[in-house]
């Protein structure tokens, strides 16, 4: 089980030589010489675009490892995790939902859930009927990826991101592309989903903020 995942003086290599200039100048977490991501809370970061949103989703999930500085998964450098305790993190400790979605558009809605659900059997067939009926997309479960809408496609990713078991939730924009009231019936299921369990939650966002109940507002 994950309880903190901690920055230290972290900065994207490709901002070096601007600690003093935009991006990072207003910046709550890069080059702080410590900021804790705790399980069982909700944390907002809002960002421009080209600030490094994305990139702080990637380092946390083990992606990408082009920035200075530490991130400890309770307080073990994420730098030496090898290939097999990545792949046990990524399965049983930290869901993932990128900005692209990922999806594979010759797939239907049910085949690229069921592509994750298989390697967790975390939810049954009818749980994910139920998730897709709650997000109003049922009637797409046959339909390729491709075919759907934007919004569409990013509320099926986001209930392939919940069919596993998670102490903390990354969901890079989540909600860019849905309007109001989808946006609230999304993060109410992830809020349920997340309290069953105890998990926390990093959520990024540009524009449209994603509606969680006692967030931390960060500004990246």
């Amino acid at each position: 089980m994950i309880e903190e995942i901690t920055m230290q003086h972290v900065l994207p290599r490709v901002f070096l030589g601007s600690e003093h200039e935009s991006p990072v100048k207003d910046s709550e977490l890069w080059l702080k010489p410590e900021v804790v991501f705790s399980r069982g809370r909700y944390y907002l970061i809002e960002a421009e675009s080209g600030t490094g949103k994305s990139s702080l989703c990637s380092y946390i999930y083990g992606l990408r490892r082009d920035y200075d500085g530490y991130i400890l998964i309770d307080g073990k450098d994420v730098k030496y995790f090898s290939i097999d305790r990545w792949c046990e993190l990524r399965r049983r400790g930290i869901a993932y939902l990128p900005q692209e979605m990922r999806l594979f558009p010759e797939l239907t809605v049910m085949e690229n859930i069921g592509i994750k659900n298989r390697l967790t059997s975390y939810k049954s067939e009818k749980e994910i009927i139920e998730f897709l009926e709650r997000l109003e997309i049922a009637h797409k479960a046959d339909v390729p990826a491709g075919r759907l809408s934007v919004g569409q496609q990013q509320r099926v990713a986001i209930i392939r991101a919940l069919c596993q078991p998670f102490d903390f939730l990354l969901i890079d924009e989540p909600v860019s592309h849905l309007d109001s009231r989808n946006n609230q019936t999304v993060a109410s299921l992830i809020d349920e989903e997340a309290k069953k369990t105890g998990a926390g939650i990093i959520a990024t966002s540009v524009g449209n903020k994603i509606q969680l109940p006692e967030y931390k507002l960060m500004r990246l």
